[in-house]
This record gives structure tokens, C-alpha cells and sequence, in this order.
């Protein structure tokens, strides 16, 4: 399969929120006053806790400051402390229990999915089969043109359109937006692709997949995408692009995949090959290789803590 690194296409989202510029002027008086979030400071804030967690300077069981004293220590207003200590609530790096304190988790075991790129499309059914996909829309409409160049398809073509979110242990790690050929997605129904893998689905309707094209880069989060897989607006994103083609050249899949990159990360095994000057580093051929064997799919799993 081709790997190129590149920026990927962008996605469209709602404009953000208003920014106040003094919003974190003054840690207090935030409860008599709406004001507007400023994304940057919020993750700032987030990522420093996050990593103080993470590194084990905040250990499991260590009581954090109150949020007016966290507001005080880095002049931040308690609205943006409070986003936070939500965003490492919902990461199941803290507890927040009322009256007593927030606490830091054990976070020994956080794992997420990790992706074997050399083995990708073995990869893709195994983790659909470990993790669970909410459909959030379905249809069929005529594709934006770069999605109908890349699949090859005919002037005024349909595609069937779906978005979905994949889960892992009800955790969001994964926005999934994927154009099929009318063709071929008629042979399934929205039952089906919230249940199956979406390349089973393909090649249980006779499909075979030979061969994909993939773009891997970062992006950042809108407000929609942050929405729905539960991080923070501006929060760094995996961004892929990927055209699967059958045996035959024809486009059957274009897929552009968002991936939270605290549960989701790719792998690849490689070998030096060649003689003297010529030395390089080179995949490691999968041929053959199922993904529960090293270099595939490991699926390992984040456990929130309650």
C-alpha cells in the first residue's frame, strides 16, 4: 500500500466561539458574568495537568488544589480552570467528588489503540471487530469533486455518505467520514455499518480490496469534530486520508479518519536493507502476518476508572 505524508484536506466546521480577550484578566468574579473561553488557555492548562499526571508528578491518589487556589497559582480565571478539570475528568485522569476534592486516578493501564501501517487494511476489520461505531449520518449524494477525482468516478456519480464516531471502551478515539460508490453501497444498510467493518461489508458485496492510497498529517479541532469525540476546541487530531481500490483500479472507498492521538497511535516494523552506501530503513513485509501477531494490531484498551 502507498504511504505519503502530507496535509490532508481540510474540514469545515461552525465558526468558534468569540474569544474575550480579559476573560483571564482576574480569577474572580467569573460566577456573576458570561464570558467567552479562550480555547488556547483552557489547553494550556489541560496539558500542563495532563502531563503532571501522566508523568507521575501528580501520583494516583494526590488531592489537586481547589480551583479557586489553581486559578490563583497560574492567573487564570476558575471558568478556564474548571474547563480543565472537566476535559481530565472525562479523560479519566481525575475524580471530582463534591465536598471533598478532585483526585488524580491511577492511570497505569491507560492504553489505546495502537495501528500496524505496514499491515493496514488486516488492521482496519480487526479493530472494527474490538471497538463499537455509532452511525451519526447516512446517505447518498453527489461527492465533493476531489473525492470523486480520487475514486474515479463518473460525471455526476453518487456516493453513499456516512459519518460515524468509533468507541472504545465508550470512550470516542476515532471520526470517520467515508464516500462508497453507489454500486457499492447498496449491497448494506445502516444497520450493517454500525455492526460490521466497513471493508467486510465491502468485500462481503464481492468487493476486492488490492490496493490504497494513504495520507497521514495533523490537524487541529473544531468545534464540531471537539464535540463529538470529546476533547477540547484547538485540541491536536491524527488526520488520515485513505482511496482503497479493487483489483480491477476502481475506487470502492475514500475515507478521511480523525483520531484522538491519547488513544490512538501507528506502528510501523522495519529492517535495514541494502549494502554500504545504499543502507536504508524498509518495512517489514506482512505478508501473511495476522494482526495478533507482533507488528499488527495490538488492541489495547483505556479503562476510565470510576
Amino acid at each position: 500500500m502507498g504511504l505519503t505524508t502530507a496535509n490532508c484536506s481540510t474540514i469545515n466546521t461552525k465558526s468558534s466561539r468569540s474569544l474575550s480577550i480579559n476573560e483571564d484578566a482576574s480569577p474572580v468574579g467569573d460566577k456573576e458574568r458570561v464570558v467567552a473561553i479562550e480555547p488556547s488557555k483552557t489547553q494550556r492548562i489541560y496539558l500542563l495537568l495532563k502531563e503532571q499526571i501522566l508523568k507521575g508528578t501528580l501520583p494516583p491518589g494526590h488531592r489537586l488544589p481547589s480551583e479557586p487556589q489553581l486559578a490563583l497559582a497560574h492567573r487564570l480565571s476558575r471558568v478556564t480552570i474548571r474547563r480543565a478539570l472537566e476535559g481530565l475528568e472525562r479523560d479519566g485522569l481525575i475524580r471530582r467528588q463534591p465536598g471533598a476534592g478532585t483526585f488524580v486516578l491511577d492511570n497505569s493501564s491507560r492504553k489505546g489503540v495502537v495501528g500496524d501501517l505496514s499491515n493496514m487494511l488486516a488492521h482496519l476489520v480487526a479493530m472494527g471487530r474490538a471497538t463499537r461505531a455509532h452511525l451519526l449520518s447516512f446517505s447518498y449524494i453527489v461527492p465533493p469533486s476531489p473525492v470523486s477525482e480520487a475514486l474515479k468516478l463518473g460525471e455526476g456519480e453518487r456516493v453513499q455518505h456516512s459519518v460515524r464516531v468509533r468507541l472504545i471502551d465508550d470512550t470516542p478515539f476515532s471520526h470517520l467520514t467515508t464516500f462508497v460508490p453507489e454500486r457499492v453501497g447498496v449491497t448494506y444498510n445502516e444497520a450493517d455499518l454500525s455492526s460490521t467493518p466497513l471493508l467486510s461489508l465491502l468485500e462481503r458485496s464481492g468487493v476486492v480490496a488490492d490496493k490504497a492510497n494513504q495520507t497521514i498529517s495533523a490537524t487541529l479541532a473544531g468545534p464540531e469534530i471537539a464535540e463529538v469525540l470529546g476533547v477540547e476546541v484547538g485540541s491536536p487530531l491524527i488526520s488520515m486520508t485513505r482511496v482503497v481500490f479493487d483489483d480491477q483500479g476502481r475506487g470502492v472507498e475514500y475515507l478521511q479518519a480523525l483520531y484522538r492521538p491519547d488513544l490512538h497511535t501507528f506502528q510501523m516494523e522495519m529492517t535495514r536493507t541494502g549494502i554500504g552506501a545504499d543502507r536504508r530503513w524498509a518495512p517489514v513485509a506482512s505478508v501473511g502476518r495476522t494482526p495478533e501477531k507482533p507488528g499488527g494490531l495490538r488492541r489495547t484498551i483505556r479503562r476510565r476508572q470510576v
